[in-house]
């Protein structure tokens, strides 16, 4: 099966609740078929994706459930699933991929994950972009996110953001095309170009040529 053929169906969205809310009021507000993320005590919906966006996370999420898999070495989850952040940023969002390290499992809970995930992955769409580059950008480098993926599919664009000793993000990889190896998915070595290729690999393929399976 490819990437292609991972459907996804867009929920309608309920309107937020009018005012301030805590974290705690935020939880029980949502549900299953509502994206939206918490901001300042306030309800940010998010918008359903598009295509292009499935199609990229969908492969992602393949590639970094073989390699969890395999390695045993932590867990990965896709939206809609919170990641509540601490003071500061004091913040719950909802990226497009989360990798959670063997050693900080604890922080899951049923409905979201408490605290920062290792890695955090964002497709951008164009009502995205300023909040993935700006506020997201300082809240996950704030959080301690020690791997943060911004994907462009529009542009054909890839940033790959690791987290250095003195706590700030430093760019370790941008472009098209080439190969990114990540330090939190170790020895995981992504081709860049598959996530605009004109013709994706399939699910067997990618994790084939990663030597994640045989």
């Amino acid at each position: 099966m490819s990437a292609q053929d991972i459907a996804y169906i867009a929920a309608p969205t309920r309107l937020p609740p009018a005012g301030k809310l805590s974290f705690e009021e935020f939880h029980d507000w949502l549900d299953e078929d509502t994206w939206a993320e918490w901001v300042k005590g306030e309800v940010q919906m998010v918008s359903p994706a598009r295509r292009h966006h499935q199609e990229v996370t969908s492969l992602l999420l393949i590639v970094f459930r073989f390699w969890a898999e395999a390695h045993e070495r932590g867990t990965v989850l896709q939206a809609p699933f919170l990641m509540r952040l601490p003071e500061p940023p004091g913040s719950a969002r909802e990226p497009d991929l989360l990798f959670v390290a063997r050693e900080h499992l604890d922080r899951l809970r049923p409905t979201y994950l408490d605290g920062p995930a290792d890695l955090v992955v964002e497709v951008m769409s164009p009502e995205s972009l300023a909040r993935d580059r700006g506020d997201k950008y300082v809240e996950y480098e704030q959080a301690g996110i020690r791997e943060y993926w911004l994907i462009d599919p529009d542009r054909r664009q890839a940033e790959f953001y690791q987290l250095g000793p003195e706590g700030h993000f430093h760019l370790a990889a941008a472009g098209r095309e080439g190969t990114f190896e990540s330090t939190v998915l170790r020895g995981l070595k992504l081709p860049i170009e598959w996530l605009w290729a004109d013709s994706m690999p399939t699910a067997t393929e990618a994790v084939r040529s990663l030597g994640l399976i045989r």
